[in-house]
């Protein structure tokens, strides 16, 4: 094993770091691999269900009419969700866009957004407008407003029932922690939350983006109140294998508000041809709560690793796990860049590149991503990212295997060693 690892640039006193981490993580492992075989038979359930077949893996072409494949998945994803129905479509390009969709199908003009986790994802920004962008919801008339955590990660309540008015029209929570140096929430938390704001006004809607917390937990945010939870394909429920797409999962009115605005009024889920990706689709769906076990493996492994090297990580290495994302703060921009390396010489594919900050779509920062995927931007896969700025930490998430997040977790360490920023 020190042989093929060393092949891999990988030094004996790495390895033997992290051989002694690991040595404390079989109970951790075991309980990641239970909620893993709940929500295979989850999945496997559903299928059965609907009875998936050959004939659902026929690819259609132009409007898609009658595309019997697109509408079971459709009825796979909203079953193993306990929702009313779903939208799933490789015509949403990314979770921003999923996202984009939800919420302006189910605003209009004179309505008010509230996030009460504080400032969502860098991306939404423009979508909200909170950066001015063309078509942003600022520009038809959506007002919006966010209420921050507390200095300890909690909901502030108080806060929240302040801001409630007539006008509000829909909440979004953000279930991971995106680019925020704070928790990502657990399914409990959520509905907790939920709750809450459905107390002060019952006909509220709540969406979750669930971006990064697919089948981490045996439950989703679906099961607790949320009226529409969003996220991308190619992370979690494309099990790395989906090329493109994503899904908007909730109550029958939300989402067919939703396929109205993806396509047009008139047209909804009628339309929307599947162009031969559906196998894809489905089987990576079927291998998602497995992936996903091993990304965490992987999240479980890093946290615990750089934890007891001193850096500060979040979630910290012994906490429970809401999400496949770890974040690593390395205090510079020189250690962002040497863990980025390290990822991404640990990949399948360009592994001789070299990540760069760049500035990125909807990013206000420069961000540096390391990925080498067979799926672009596939961040189910082995990845790391992070904006460069103060305090300088790097989000790593992903990995089609456990072996794989293991690898890639010992080359970002033998990188940072390499550059003469820690000590073995």
């Amino acid at each position: 094993m020190e042989e093929i690892y060393q092949e891999l640039g990988i030094s004996p006193a790495v390895l033997r770091r992290g051989e002694t981490v690991l040595e404390g993580l079989k109970e951790r492992f075991e309980a990641v691999d239970r909620v893993a075989e709940y929500n295979q038979a989850k999945v496997l359930a559903a299928m059965q269900k609907h009875r998936v077949s050959a004939a659902c893996f026929a690819a259609t072409t132009g409007y898609g009419y009658g595309d019997v494949g697109r509408d079971v998945l459709e009825k796979v994803y909203a079953d193993t969700f306990h929702t009313e129905a779903a939208l799933v479509r490789p015509q949403i390009a990314c979770g921003t866009h999923a996202l984009a969709v939800a919420l302006s199908a189910n605003l209009r003009p004179g309505d008010e957004l509230l996030s009460p986790v504080g400032r969502p994802y860098d991306t939404l920004e423009e979508v909200i407008g909170i950066r001015p962008s063309p078509c942003s919801l600022a520009e038809y008339g959506v007002t919006y407003r966010e209420v921050g955590l507390k200095p300890d990660g909690r909901f502030d309540y108080d806060g929240i029932r302040a801001v409630i008015t007539p006008n509000t029209r829909l909440i979004t929570i953000q279930r991971s922690k995106g680019y925020a140096e704070r928790p990502s929430f657990s399914v409990a938390q959520i509905g907790e939350l939920i709750a809450f704001c459905k107390e002060i006004k019952p006909d509220v809607l709540c969406m979750v983006d669930n971006c990064y917390g697919e089948f981490v937990e045996r439950m989703e945010p679906s099961d607790v109140g949320a009226d529409m939870i969003v996220g991308s394909l190619i992370k979690n429920p494309g099990g790395g294998l989906a090329p493109i797409g994503g899904y908007i999962c909730g109550t029958g009115e939300c989402v067919s508000r939703c396929a109205y605005r993806l396509s047009a009024p008139g047209l909804g889920q009628e339309v929307g041809a599947s162009l031969g990706v559906l196998p894809a689709l489905y089987q990576g769906f079927f291998l998602a709560p497995t992936v996903v076990a091993g990304a965490l493996k992987g999240a479980i492994f890093a946290a615990k690793l750089y934890e007891g090297m001193g850096f500060r990580v979040i979630p910290g290495g012994d906490e429970e796990r809401h999400d496949i994302i770890q974040a690593v703060e390395l205090g510079s921009e020189k250690g962002m860049l040497a863990f980025c390396e390290g990822i991404q010489a640990a990949a399948p594919v360009d592994s001789a590149a070299v990540p760069v900050p760049w500035d990125m779509p909807g990013y206000e920062d420069p961000v540096v991503m390391a990925a080498g995927a067979f799926v672009q931007g596939s961040s189910i896969e082995l990845s790391a990212d992070g904006p460069i700025r103060p305090p300088y930490a790097v989000f790593f998430q992903g990995g089609l295997t456990w072996y794989h997040a293991k690898l890639g977790i010992l080359q970002s360490l033998q990188k940072l060693a390499d550059a003469g920023l820690v000590k073995l």
